[in-house]
Parts: structure tokens; sequence; C-alpha cells
């Protein structure tokens, strides 16, 4: 069978199964596991290399107000790459190539028997339901079963050292800086479980935009701070962003805030949710979860009340 996988969360699926050998193609996103770097790219992105987070805002806005796509599909590509299975997603035409990018592809180049496994996670189980539908479309049913029962017990055994707590604090999660976006999706779900209490958005609910009194509003004890597709290093460079869009004299600086990798974690629906759920857990609650904040400590670091690195 041949795989193409273009979007990052599935090609972390696919290798989870057991897939590797077969993929014949990636998007240009996956980065994920080690040596995927290997495997034909398929996309590219319409917007050029841009540096802060509010111009690649304005430039996604732009793209999409001209009713382009923010990505494109090598034709070329697809066609040698002659994949068996596509597997796409209709979730966010921000995030990565849409099933109708693709569907437009396969019609153009006029092959008909392409399997196209379509991924559209809103809440946790969610995400293991993609998990086993991408499985079942690539012949490892019984692998995908195997990844999602183990990744389904990791997540037990997380929230149920988190019950022991005795307070569940605030947590704001933040999905980008600027404009201030909230962490929607299974973002509250994994806070919940974390054992703290997500603030703004419930379960399945895309990320909202809030203004400077919205946010001043708020009473956080904690803030995560993961825009998507930003590892940790990408928004520490965007600390001057950070003390100009947040409200921190309204907060006060006794507030935790951290600054996680939202690129690997958090906003990628795949096997590495469960990581997701083990920072966020240190970050929540650091004195219960010390073992998890050792194992990702390159993934997050805590900011000083100055907002800097600690």
């Amino acid at each position: 069978m041949r795989i193409a996988s273009l979007l990052p969360s599935a090609t972390e699926i696919v290798c989870a199964v057991g897939g590797r050998e077969e993929l014949v193609g990636r998007s240009h996103e996956c980065d994920y596991p080690p040596g995927i770097e290997a495997v034909p790219v398929l996309t590219s992105a319409r917007i050029g290399p841009v540096v802060a987070s509010k111009a690649i805002d304005e430039a996604i806005r732009e793209v999409l107000k001209e009713a382009l796509a923010v990505y494109e599909i090598d034709m070329e590509g697809l066609r040698q790459a002659a994949p068996d299975v596509i597997v796409t997603q209709d979730l966010c035409d921000v995030c990565a190539v849409s099933r109708d990018d693709v569907h437009a592809a396969l019609a153009r180049l006029a092959q008909k028997n392409v399997m196209v496994a379509n991924l559209h996670p809103t809440r946790l189980e969610d995400v293991w339901l993609d998990i086993q539908r991408v499985a079942d479309a690539i012949d490892r049913s019984a692998a995908g079963r195997d990844v999602v029962r183990d990744l389904a017990l990791r997540v037990d055994r997380v929230a149920a050292r988190a019950r022991g707590a005795a307070r569940r604090p605030a947590v704001l999660s933040i999905e980008w800086i600027d404009p201030v976006m909230i962490g929607g999706m299974w973002m509250p779900e994994l806070i919940a479980l974390a054992g703290g209490e997500p603030l703004v958005t419930v379960p399945g609910q895309h990320a909202p935009t809030l203004a400077t009194p919205q946010l001043a509003a708020l009473d956080p004890e904690v803030i995560v701070i993961k825009p998507c597709g930003f590892d940790r290093e990408r928004t520490l460079a965007e600390l001057s962003t950070l003390r100009q869009t947040l409200p921190w004299s309204a907060w006060g600086p006794r507030r935790r805030v951290y600054v996680a990798d939202g690129n690997a974690y958090f906003n990628r629906p795949g096997p590495r949710i469960v990581e997701s759920l083990e920072i966020l857990a240190a970050c929540v609650h650091p004195e219960s979860f010390g073992d998890f904040a050792a194992k990702h400590r390159e993934s997050f670091v805590r900011l000083t009340p100055d907002l800097r690195p600690d």
C-alpha cells in the first residue's frame, strides 16, 4: 500500500500504527518522527517567510479574503507518488491542505481509485477515533486498537494522579499571540484532566479571539502560552509582543506563566496528545508532576514575573 499523509498529526498516526515504510508523500510541515524528512514533500504554503505572529495572521487573512487556499498541492509530485490512500482533514483550512483540495487534485489527475481518509477531530475522543480511522484505512486495524488503548490508559493514569490534588487552579491557554486566541477544541478537556479549570472555552469549541478588556476580566492562576505552529524558542522570540498583547497589570505578578512547544504538542491531534497532557499537568500541578517536568524540560519553561525565562 502507498500512503500520502498531508498533515503532521496524520503522519505521526501512520507511523504509530506501523505504516512508516509505506509512506510515499507528506506535507511540508510533517517533521516527526525522526527520519520522516526522507519522505517526498507534496505540499507548500502560499505565504512566504513571515516573522511576527501579527504579520502571519494578516497574511493568512489576506489569502483567505482572495478565496485562495493557504496551501498548495504539488500535482506532479502527487502523480509520481501514486498513493492508494491519502490522509487529509477538513477541520481547519489554515492548518493544512483541505479535503476539497485533495479531491480537486485527484480529479485533475484522473486518479479515481484513491481512498481519502478524512480527519475532523474536535474532542479528545475524536483523536482516538481518527487514529483508528487511519489504521483501518491502511490495513492496520489491530495496531490502531492497540495504540488507542495504550494512549487512553496513559491519559487515565495522569487524570487519576491529578484528582489527588488539593485544588483545581483556573487555567488559561493561549493559542495565538497577536491577536490573542484562546485554546479550544480538546484543550479544555486536557486542562480538566490535568487537574485545572479551563477558562473561556468548552470542549469542541473553536479558538475564540479575545480583546484586551475581555482578557483583563479573567482571573487565571496558570497561563500556558503555546501558539499553533510555534515551538518554545519561536514563542520566546516574541516576548516583547506578549508583554503588549496580554493584560499583565490586570492579572498581577503572582500568576504562573509558562511557554510551551505548540508545534510538536497541544495543536497536533495525534499520539503525542498524551505528552501534551503531561506537560499541562507539570504546569498546573508542579508539586505533583515533577517527573513530567523533568521528562519535558526542553519543551516548556516558566516565565518570571517580568516575563523572562526562569
